[in-house]
C-alpha cells in the first residue's frame, strides 16, 4: 500500500507581620532549601553510581534489521557486558518513531528504557505535536549517520544534472518513491529538490525502505534516496544507478559516488542521523553516564567496526553537542516542512 500526494503582583504582607521562620525568605526557610537541593543532588549521583539496578530496555521505533535497530542491537550486547544487567531491544513501531518515543517518554525517568531514534525526531513531531513534545525527551548521546543515495534506473538517468534537466523541463511528472511521509529519505529529497530548483514532484510515501526502492527498481517511481548500503546491492548488480550521495560526505561503502554539494547543489545535503533519548526528567548524573558508556563504544575498534559494516560512520559527539545539533535540525526543518507542504497523513 502506498500513498501518492502532491507538493508544491504577589500579595503584599499583613503590616506590621513579622516573617516566620519558616518563609522561603528566611535564614532558615534558606538552609532547608538549600539542604533539599543537596539531598536532591546526593540522591542522583548516588542513583547514577548504582545504576543500572535492573534491566535496561532499547526500544526501537523501526522494523528489526534496519540500521538504526541492528546498532541498538550492537549497543545492547555490549552495554549488557559492562553493566551486568540485561539489555534487550524492544520494538514499538508506528508514526515514525512517535509511538515508541511517547513510550520511552511516558517511562520512569531513571534511566533504564533508552530510545534509539534516528533524525525522524526531529520532523515527526513537527507534523504529529498532539503525540509527543520535544521536552518530553532529553538527548544522550549520537551514535552514528547513515548516508543514502540518489538511485534511479539506468536507462532513465546517467547523471544528476540529466535527471535535474528534466525534471525541471517537466513540472509535476517526476515520481519520487520515499520510506514515508517525514522520513529522512522524504526529507532528504525534498530539502534536495528545493536546492536544484526542481519544481512539483509526484512523491509516492511507501511503508519503508524495502518497498520505496522496490518502487524504483520495477519502474514505477523515477528515484528514491536509498539507504547506502540497501543501494548498494542494486547497483552492483546493474539494475540501478546512483547519482549523488545526500550526506555531508561520501559514503565508506561507496565512495565514488560524489555529494550533492560536490555536484554543484550547495547547502543540499540531509544529515540522516541515529542516536539515543531518555525522558526529559531523567538525572544528569545518568544521563552523562549513559552518554559515556555509549560514546566508549561508539569509539571503540569492535564497535565502530560493526557500524561502518552497516554503511553508517560513527558520530561520537559530547551530550550538548548532540543537543545543539538537534536544535538545528527542528528549526531547519520547520521551514522545509512549511515550503515543502508537508503534512501527516
Amino acid at each position: 500500500m502506498r500513498t501518492t500526494v502532491r507538493t508544491a503582583t504577589a500579595a503584599a504582607r499583613p503590616t506590621g507581620s513579622r516573617r516566620s521562620s519558616g518563609c522561603p525568605g528566611s535564614k532558615g526557610g534558606v538552609m532547608r532549601k538549600t539542604a533539599g537541593i543537596l539531598l536532591l543532588a546526593f540522591s542522583a549521583a548516588v542513583a547514577a553510581q548504582n545504576f543500572p539496578s535492573k534491566t535496561v530496555r532499547f526500544v526501537s521505533g523501526v522494523t528489526p534489521g534496519s540500521a538504526s535497530d541492528t546498532m541498538a542491537r550492537i549497543l545492547a550486547e555490549k552495554l549488557q557486558q559492562k553493566w551486568g544487567q540485561p539489555v534487550i531491544v524492544e520494538n514499538k513501531l508506528g508514526a515514525g518513531g512517535l509511538v515508541g518515543a511517547k513510550y520511552v517518554a511516558d517511562s520512569a525517568p531513571d534511566g533504564h528504557m533508552i530510545m534509539m531514534y534516528a533524525s525522524a525526531y526531529t520532523v515527526a513531531p513537527l507534523l504529529s505535536p498532539n503525540v509527543l513534545r520535544f521536552d518530553e525527551l532529553t538527548p544522550v548521546a549520537a551514535v552514528a549517520t547513515i548516508p543514502t543515495v540518489l538511485v534511479t534506473q539506468p536507462e532513465k538517468y546517467k547523471t544528476i544534472q540529466e535527471f535535474v534537466a528534466k525534471a525541471k523541463a517537466s513540472p509535476g511528472k517526476l515520481v519520487c518513491a520515499d520510506a514515508g511521509i517525514g522520513s529522512a529519505t522524504h526529507m532528504a529529497f525534498e530539502k534536495f529538490r528545493f536546492a536544484a530548483g526542481i519544481p512539483d514532484v509526484l512523491n509516492v510515501h511507501t511503508k519503508g525502505v524495502g518497498e520505496a526502492i522496490t518502487e524504483v527498481v520495477s519502474g514505477r517511481a523515477d528515484c528514491y534516496f536509498a539507504l547506502v548500503f540497501q543501494a548498494r546491492k542494486m547497483v552492483d548488480s546493474g539494475k540501478l544507478v546512483a547519482l549523488a550521495t545526500s550526506s555531508p560526505k561520501r559514503s565508506a561503502l561507496m565512495p565514488n559516488i560524489p555529494t550533492t554539494e560536490e555536484l554543484g547543489y550547495p547547502n543540499s545535503h540531509y544529515n540522516f542521523w541515529v542516536g539515543t533519548l531518555v525522558p526529559a526528567k531523567t538525572p544528569k548524573a545518568i544521563v552523562d553516564k549513559l552518554h559515556d558508556d555509549i560514546t566508549a563504544l561508539v569509539e571503540s575498534p569492535e564497535v565502530n567496526e560493526k557500524i561502518r559494516k552497516l554503511g553508517c560512520d560513527p558520530l561520537p559527539m559530547s551530550v550538548k553537542e548532540f543537543d545543539d545539533m538537534i536544535a538545528g535540525e527542528i528549526k531547519e526543518n520547520t521551514a522545509l516542512i512549511k515550503k515543502a507542504g508537508i503534512k501527516a497523513n
